[in-house]
């Protein structure tokens, strides 16, 4: 039973225990370590009680049944029966199904023992170790060194999802993502920006500014690639209630150099930098400098805790992601493949172009000049509106409507 079940126990839970000064917890953990040991004891003392048994019982049969060859078999056969059940298979099946609370027991009788028992554990592990040393097979310590690689934990965090709130079990394996996906699958793109341009009229800056629900914005002189700065909304403001008379020169003052960000970097290495760089928000550019997008730490963030953040007044809302009663779906052409997937359980290939858009126009190889309609990623999607040179609307059609439809 304690082989069992010191064999079985939650090495994990053992090491929280153990933390909070759980004697049985460090004592077990403190025979694991010594692995080849403990089971030297364990099989030592378990062969010789048995051997022990079957000899006592056998004695006693010929002391008070003769001699007889049936007598010995009767004996041996029943001393064997009894062993299976009571000392094999039974103490087994209670040790497995109780390993924590048996082992934290246990050990606390066994770690006495296997220092009374040294010398004959030495002893016997001399003949092991010269068997198995040719085969290349270590014992000891160098098998407790293994660390569980960010699948397998991945995988023991799933296995945990009975034991923990199931929104604690989404943040734990969006974590795990995070090295898996680059900014650029959660950046803003770059037709959806609002950034100020500095070589408009002072009129329209200022009403930009004053018309902005950003905290801060993306500064470009001309044409977006020609960045200039990161302006504090919150300063300009209240410059807007100082200055007489606000100018150009006023906001390019306010200006904070910007943050550039190239898109391949993965999310979990930009989330660093951030707190590195004490930064907020970064400019996402390609290989040739051109911005591609931009991202800030509460993207990050949302791409662990799920939204939080309020929505842009232009932008649907979250809820708005939805099947209907037909089983359909109105998208917009810019909508991000990973949210689709996300809030629709769909299955898009996100090996590609990062949007609606762009994998229809992938598929298509061309821009639609009429609805037409595609089944990708076991869903049919209808181009619904195309308007300067990209698609604007898509209808998905529901995969269950999809069968009904074929059946009719």
């Amino acid at each position: 039973m304690a082989e069992t079940a010191l064999m079985a126990a939650n090495k994990y839970r053992l090491r929280h225990l153990a933390k909070r000064g759980h004697r049985g917890a460090v004592t077990t953990l403190w025979l694991l370590e010594r692995t080849d040991k403990l089971l030297s004891l364990v099989l030592i003392a378990n062969t010789l009680i048995n051997a022990m048994a079957t000899a006592l019982v056998t004695a006693l049969a010929i002391m008070f049944f003769g001699q007889e060859e049936s007598v010995i078999t009767i004996a041996t056969a029943s001393v064997a029966f009894l062993l299976i059940v009571f000392a094999e298979i039974a103490p087994k099946v209670i040790g497995a199904t109780y390993p924590e609370r048996i082992s934290l027991g246990t050990s606390l009788v066994l770690r006495p023992l296997m220092k009374l028992a040294k010398p004959a554990i030495w002893f016997v592990n001399l003949f092991v170790s010269a068997i198995l040393r040719p085969l290349g097979i270590r014992s000891g310590v160098d098998a407790h060194q293994q660390r569980l690689s960010a699948e397998e934990l991945r995988t023991v965090v799933l296995e945990g999802g009975n034991f923990m709130p199931q929104k604690h079990q989404s943040i734990l394996l969006n974590l795990f993502d995070l090295e898996k996906i680059s900014v650029e699958d959660i950046m803003t793109p770059r037709s959806q920006i609002e950034a100020l341009n500095l070589a408009l009229p002072i009129a329209d800056i200022m009403a930009e500014l004053t018309s902005s629900y950003h905290r801060k914005l993306l500064v470009y002189e001309g044409e977006i690639n020609k960045v200039v700065g990161i302006l504090a909304v919150r300063k300009a403001v209240r410059l807007l209630n100082e200055a007489d008379e606000l100018t150009v020169d006023h906001v390019r003052a306010l200006l904070s150099p910007p943050y550039f960000i190239p898109q391949d970097t993965d999310v979990f290495t930009q989330l660093q930098y951030f707190q590195e760089k004490k930064e907020r928000l970064g400019i996402i550019v390609d290989e040739y400098g051109e911005v591609q997008g931009l991202v800030t730490l509460e993207d990050i963030i949302e791409e662990m805790i799920g939204d939080f953040t309020t929505s842009a007044p232009d932008n649907a809302p979250a809820d708005a992601m939805a099947w209907n009663a037909k089983g359909e779906c109105l998208l917009g052409g810019s909508t991000p493949l990973r949210d689709i997937n996300k809030k629709l359980g769909l299955d898009l290939p996100l090996d590609g172009p990062k949007t609606l858009n762009g994998l229809l126009l992938e598929q298509l190889q061309e821009i639609p000049e009429f609805p037409i309609a595609l089944k990708v990623g076991g869903i049919v999607i209808e181009v619904v509106q195309v308007q300067n040179q990209s698609i604007k609307v898509v209808k998905l059609l529901r995969p269950v409507v999809i069968k009904r439809w074929l059946a009719a």
